[in-house]
């Protein structure tokens, strides 16, 4: 194989503001290409400074070992993915986006799109969700007047939490799902989450700081609304912890490095009862396009990442009112642009 990438600043329609006051107006991504004979492999990871890990370091990790990347014999893309996980131990980040064009490889070989190969029917998707960050209240109802939108998830950790969901209900009754991004404590969480149900919202993810496994103990026996895990889930062997704590997982192809552990981690909750939902890391249609492949075993989607940023790198994925629809063309079913 011959290894390719690109490094790109992609910026957002609107500065885009989580809880804790963490605000940013790019989006800075890695696109990774791998080369097999006439074909080509497109993955994606974007940095997240959260969890320290920057593009420069993916760059700098993926020059020092470069020859090793391209030497392997691919066949399978998850014999490539043990490879690689072994190779980049920590970089999760690095090790998606090559596993994600590892993937897009072996579909485009194979003529199929990964739904296909995974077994999966095209039916029954969920809607994807449209994020409105932390704003104003006037500004907030403002996104969604731009971006009719049949689910809404908001963005919460401040002072304000309820006269903001307030506000924004008497504008629209669409669904809401909440964001607190571990930025409630467990007091906090049980003042808020009845007032929520009342408004409407369908579930809330992560409410308490990520290791806060005995309030979130407390909170998923007392909760009137389902519990996602975010930051508490973030590899494979966080699903089963997850189980008593949270009532669904949040699955991010960046966080667990890629789409061969994502899978992995889809059915372990599943025997666990638990419900499951995949999500934006702000990806363009190169990393989205690899969450909607997921889509028909999903119950909740988040992959508004293209609809956030103002500039792409690809196309491949349609978006009307909620729905999200591939091409249909083998692998990831995109076209670089």
């Amino acid at each position: 194989m011959t290894l390719h990438y690109w490094t790109h600043e992609l910026p957002f329609q609107y500065p885009f503001t989580i809880s804790n006051g963490r605000t940013k107006t790019h989006q800075p991504t890695l696109v990774v290409a791998l080369q097999l004979g006439s074909w080509f492999g497109i993955g994606e990871a974007p940095a997240i400074t959260y969890y320290n890990i920057t593009v420069e370091k993916m760059v700098a990790d993926l020059e020092a070992k470069k020859r090793m990347v391209e030497k392997f014999a691919f066949t399978e893309p998850a014999r490539y993915w043990h490879y690689l996980h072994h190779l980049f131990p920590d970089n999760p980040f690095l090790v998606c986006a090559l596993d994600m064009a590892g993937w897009d490889l072996a579909g485009k070989m194979r003529g199929k799109p990964l739904y296909e190969l995974w077994n999966t029917p095209w039916e029954h998707t969920p809607f994807t969700d449209y994020t409105i960050g932390i704003d104003t209240i006037e500004k907030m109802v403002a996104k969604m007047k731009a971006h009719p939108w049949p689910v809404y998830k908001i963005k919460l950790g401040t002072p304000d939490d309820i006269g903001i969901m307030e506000a924004l209900r008497s504008y629209t009754d669409a669904p809401f799902r909440v964001d607190a991004n571990a930025g409630w404590t467990l007091d906090e969480a049980l003042d808020k989450l009845p007032r929520l149900a009342a408004l409407g919202v369908e579930f809330v993810e992560q409410p308490l700081a990520k290791d806060n496994w005995d309030g979130m103990k407390i909170l998923f026996e007392r909760s009137p609304l389902p519990l996602l895990a975010d930051e508490s889930c973030v590899f494979e062997q966080d699903v089963s912890r997850c189980d008593g704590h949270f009532h669904g997982i949040n699955i991010k192809l960046t966080k667990c490095s890629g789409i061969t552990p994502a899978i992995r981690m889809i059915r372990e909750a599943r025997s666990l009862g638990m419900k499951v939902m995949m999500g934006s890391m702000n990806e363009c249609t190169i990393g989205s396009a690899a969450i909607a492949n997921f889509l028909p075993q999903l119950d909740y989607a988040d992959l508004d990442g293209p609809l956030l940023l103002s500039e792409d790198r690809a196309t491949g994925l349609t978006y009307s009112n909620g729905n999200v629809t591939l091409s249909g063309k083998p692998g990831l079913g995109i076209d670089l642009q």
